[in-house]
């Protein structure tokens, strides 16, 4: 079966589009929500480089995941905890104990996940070109 991880990323990257989108229109629950597919989407397509098949959407568990292959840089794991939050809530009513989703996102979580999407793409796409994220130390 060919490899994919280039299709992965490329995704990532038009998600991460659409996040930076969503922020200048001011939908900030959707530029949290786009930049946390795009990091989801950069971090499987390193997976998939590794002819890896992995599930989840949890950043952090993602990031865990590659250490073993990569130097996962350690803000990226603060970046997680972040992102990861934003699958669920930035969607459904029930994230909250009321009011709906975007009632609770500002323009600052939105440039925060933005900015992190943008590191952890970055580091994604220079592993698989070979010039970052170097294998990690046995």
């Amino acid at each position: 079966m060919p490899r994919r991880a280039m299709d992965w990323m490329r995704q990532a990257e038009r998600d991460l589009r659409h996040a930076r989108n969503a922020l200048e229109a001011g939908d900030y629950e959707w530029a949290c929500f786009a930049a946390q597919q795009a990091a989801e989407k950069a971090l499987k397509a390193l997976y998939e480089h590794q002819g890896l098949e992995v599930r989840g959407h949890s950043i952090l568990a993602l990031l865990q995941g590659l250490r073993e292959l990569y130097e996962v840089p350690s803000q990226f794991y603060a970046f997680a905890r972040v992102l990861t939050r934003y699958y669920l809530e930035a969607r459904y009513p029930n994230g909250f104990p009321e009011g709906a989703p975007f009632e609770y996102f500002d323009e600052e979580m939105a440039q925060e996940a933005v900015r992190a999407a943008e590191a952890i793409l970055q580091w994604s796409g220079d592993s698989l070109r070979g010039r970052g994220g170097a294998p990690a130390a046995p």
